[in-house]
């Protein structure tokens, strides 16, 4: 793993002192909230100086190089900078269900899932975690960790703190959500998402490259993206296919996901408070298909993943 290259060199102690320096006027993603998270102050994503989980376990469910045959090892972070009115996992991302670890703790949980054979480690919402979750990497080398680390974030990022993360990830998995900014900041309260979620995209695939599976076809290095087919079209999935085939290219994986349905807030919000149609996603697949966009995973609506 690169990241044992870092740590031997120094570079890896680094990157954990100037993320944890970002914490004391906190801008890890674009709400730039400059409250001092080390002083229990909180910001949009109401998370302090230590790492909050949900869980940490062998996940089977997600795209096949990354569940594989032994699946991921898959850390669920607590709370987010997003507060999606439709968020199928919000008792995790909205109401903060969950524990604090110490760093140690954090640690072990990585070390564990190790012992279990799990194929990667996979940190689901962890980029208001960034700086936590260096520091347990760190201790977690001096254990002998080495998996391969997938960042599967909602894509609400900036290009300066991905750049932290380079030659630490393996895997990158996030999501593409919106195209444009209205339904960005009235769904999700992220505002200019496409331009922050489109800059982060490129230094993703920058940083890692298109895909590249072993021989039993498990990720090893490289970038998927992932799309929640909105009802009305409210994600832009017929603009942003488009964008992916022509700025990440046309090799780029992609996840056309279909499971949305209206959880959440979401049955009182006007245009999303019903389940996709068909209809809907098959539109989408079509603008997916019109892309050239040939590589990753359509769903039927029962959400089973079947190739492009």
């Amino acid at each position: 793993m690169r990241y044992i290259d870092l740590y031997q060199s120094g570079e890896l102690l680094q990157r954990i002192r100037a993320a944890y320096q970002r914490l004391k006027s906190c801008d890890l993603c674009p709400h730039d909230c400059r409250v001092n998270r080390l002083a229990g102050e909180t910001g949009i994503c109401r998370s302090g100086a230590l790492p909050k989980i949900a869980s940490a376990n062998i996940h089977r469910g997600e795209e096949p190089p990354i569940s594989g045959s032994r699946g991921s090892g898959t850390i669920f972070f607590s709370n987010c900078n997003l507060s999606c009115r439709f968020c199928q996992n919000f008792p995790i991302s909205q109401f903060g269900n969950g524990e604090e670890l110490s760093i140690r703790q954090l640690a072990e949980k990585m070390l564990k899932l190790q012992r279990q054979k799990a194929h990667n480690i996979n940190l689901v919402t962890p980029s208001h975690f960034l700086p936590q979750f260096l520091a347990a990497l760190f201790m977690a080398i001096k254990e002998g960790f080495n998996l391969p680390i997938v960042w599967n974030s909602n894509g609400y990022e900036k290009v300066d703190v991905l750049q932290l993360l380079d030659e630490i990830v393996d895997i990158y998995l996030p999501d593409m959500k919106y195209a444009a900014d209205e339904p960005a900041r009235a769904l999700s309260g992220a505002p200019a998402y496409p331009t922050f979620n489109r800059l982060a995209v490129r230094e993703m695939l920058r940083q890692v490259g298109q895909l590249q599976v072993d021989e039993e076809g498990i990720g090893i290095r490289g970038l998927i993206v992932r799309h929640l087919v909105l009802p009305v079209n409210k994600a832009g999935s017929d603009e942003t296919l488009p964008w992916i085939a022509k700025h990440l290219g046309e090799a780029t994986h992609v996840a056309l996901m279909s499971q949305y349905f209206p959880a959440h807030l979401a049955r009182a919000t006007p245009g999303i408070d019903r389940p996709l149609t068909a209809e809907e996603y098959d539109a989408a697949v079509e603008a997916l298909e019109e892309a050239g966009l040939e590589s990753g995973w359509v769903q039927e609506l029962e959400q089973e993943r079947r190739p492009v």
